[in-house]
């Protein structure tokens, strides 16, 4: 390990503003050489602490009090900084005891005169820290400082620059008898928009929205705060006005730019003659973090209802890790009806999380905030493990070995490679030995997912089936209908939206032609059909005689634990009947004639 010399050692370790220098073992792997005061007390640790504990999981303890929507982002940047060597200057959000803070963080080189390379970390709270890191910056020279307040891809002003006029910016407004807001705004699935066109597009996409920004908001303070966020402080023209401004802004953006981009997030937070920067930034973050909440609008509106909506996200995304660590998430189960028979086909596998805090825990309060913190793919694997699991329980219990589905965000295929993840997870179950094999693991991706879909998502949909997993089309009809899923990718059924069949008989019964004309089509492809929603034998009649294979709903069975399923098995009132495996296969033959 490389000898950091004492007496420079020793005037690292003395700096308040949080520091740590790192440098190669005998293996080549880097380790803490020097800590500074000031990084213990950020981390509340002992230097004994760090250097026996942290200094061999370094992540843990720079990333474990990151606001979660960061963490992941921040992970991926310190192990690029060390395995590539590169270098870094950003802004995030990490929790302290009376909140969150902005802390601004520099990587840097230096070469020492033996030739060793040594990485250095520097850390501060913009909020307490900022002159003093602009000292050790010019000491060390870690950066001009001008790029300390002008980023040098947009050249708008820093969060560093915000963070010293903010409040200045404020008043002025304030004086000049109008009512200050806050705008802030981020790029709409910026991560998938470079991984489709590439790092010199998505800095073009900066450029352009930076640019769009400042045209609209000619007098107000346009920023880039970090990565593909940026926030506006201006006077409140009116709430239609702001409207009419934003939705201008994100039609620009969308006509301008490379390719296809779905916009921006816009949180909006209108103060009075009191409010301050940090107040102002806080809920107009709150407010772009629940954008989505209607699915029809990309910019909220602070209102005080946000603050226990966004605590309740807040509380999801915090605790998620441990739902799924002490299994507070579980799979239930519902069954696919063989129409024809009355049999149960399969079962569809659906998260419930049981908190022991709030209890139930709807599925329509915590997807979207995993959705909105780009965690789904967690959740997904979660889910697809656990079916794997139980696999074991439902032989061991005599249970038929049904299909299941399990649905998967297109979100996740922009994190992992969904193929080898569920490829992995198979295997380590070792599934074949209970006389399955993957074709009895049912991949649901959305409609929605595939209205925009990338060529990475093709390539990994291709290798589902290629693999042996059935691929379904959930949500059929929901409002995102092309008859292009038919043509642009190979599926083995399609999920009719319950929708569809809930509103059966409106408009002179119109979803009754459109379904039946749906069927007709999708069996002509060879694609098999199911309709959820199904509550009653006139729906399931209706769909026998348009020729629908499965239907799924409340009608036939209500998802359930598999503690439930085996309770009523063992007293030998299961749902209605199972439908045995060569009876699967001799439907699949009778159909396909």
């Amino acid at each position: 390990m490389y000898t950091f010399p004492d007496e420079i050692k020793k005037s690292y370790e003395s700096l308040i503003v949080p520091m740590i220098v790192m440098g190669p073992d005998a293996s080549g792997k880097y380790k803490p050489l020097a800590i500074s005061d000031g990084f213990l007390n950020l981390c509340n640790v002992t230097r004994e602490e760090f250097y026996g504990y942290y200094g061999d999981r370094i992540n843990d303890g720079l990333f474990e009090k990151v606001h979660p929507d960061q963490r992941s982002k921040l992970q991926k940047i310190s192990q690029d900084f060390l395995d590539k060597k590169t270098e870094y200057d950003i802004t995030f959000r990490a929790r302290r005891d009376d909140g969150y803070h902005l802390i601004h963080a520099v990587g840097y080189w230096k070469t020492m005169e033996d030739g060793t390379e040594l990485a250095f970390i520097v850390y501060s709270d913009v909020h307490q820290h900022e002159d003093m890191l602009l000292e050790i910056s010019d000491k060390y020279k870690l950066f001009q400082k001008d790029e300390f307040y002008v980023d040098t891809l947009t050249n708008l002003p820093t969060i560093n620059y915000v963070n010293k006029h903010g409040d200045s910016k404020i008043k002025e407004i304030v004086q000049n008898g109008r009512t200050p807001m806050l705008l802030y705004l981020d790029i709409d699935s910026m991560q998938s928009y470079n991984r489709r066109y590439g790092i010199k597009k998505g800095d073009d996409l900066l450029i352009l929205v930076a640019n769009v920004v400042m045209e609209e908001f000619t007098h107000g303070l346009v920023a880039r705060v970090v990565s593909d966020h940026f926030a506006v402080i201006d006077e409140f023209p009116g709430e239609e006005e702001l409207i009419k401004r934003i939705e201008s802004v994100n039609s620009k953006i969308k006509l301008k730019a490379y390719g296809s981009t779905t916009g921006l997030n816009v949180g909006i937070f209108v103060g009075n003659k009191d409010v301050t920067l940090t107040e102002s930034v806080d809920h107009a973050i709150r407010a772009n973090k629940l954008v989505g909440e209607d699915l029809n609008k990309f910019y909220r509106f602070y209102s005080e209802e946000d603050d226990s909506l966004y605590n309740h996200q807040r509380y999801i995304i915090e605790n998620f890790d441990k739902a799924m660590e002490n299994g507070w998430i579980k799979v239930f189960y519902q069954c696919f009806m063989r129409i024809e028979t009355g049999n149960g086909m399969g079962f569809e596998a659906l998260s419930r999380w049981m908190d022991p805090r709030y209890g139930m825990i709807s599925p329509a309060d915590f997807i979207p905030a995993l959705d909105k913190y780009h965690l789904t793919h967690e959740l997904d694997l979660y889910m697809f493990e656990t079916v794997c699991k139980e696999v074991k329980l439902r032989y061991d219990e005599g249970l038929p070995l049904l299909p299941v589905s399990i649905n998967f965000s297109r979100q996740d295929f922009d994190y992992i490679d969904v193929v080898g993840e569920i490829n992995r997870i198979y295997d380590k179950y070792n599934i074949s030995q209970y006389g399955i094999d993957k074709s009895y693991f049912i991949i649901e991706i959305t409609e929605q997912g595939l209205a925009k879909a990338t060529d990475k998502f093709y390539e990994q949909l291709a290798g589902i089936r290629e693999n042996g997993y059935k691929l379904w089309v959930d949500d059929f009809g929901s409002g995102y209908s092309s008859l292009n899923v038919f043509s642009n990718f190979d599926i083995d059924l399609i999920k009719f939206d319950m929708a569809l069949l809930i509103n059966l008989d409106t408009n002179h019964g119109a979803n009754r032609t459109i379904i039946k004309g749906m069927i007709d089509m999708a069996h002509k492809l060879g694609i098999h059909t199911l309709c959820e929603g199904m509550e009653n034998n006139e729906q399931r009649q209706f769909l026998l005689d348009a020729g629908c294979e499965l239907g799924q709903g409340f009608y036939y069975h209500i998802p359930e634990g598999l503690d439930t399923i085996f309770d009523r098995l063992h007293k030998d009132i299961p749902i209605p009947r199972w439908e045995a495996e060569d009876e699967r296969v001799e439907r699949e033959k009778s159909w396909r004639q």
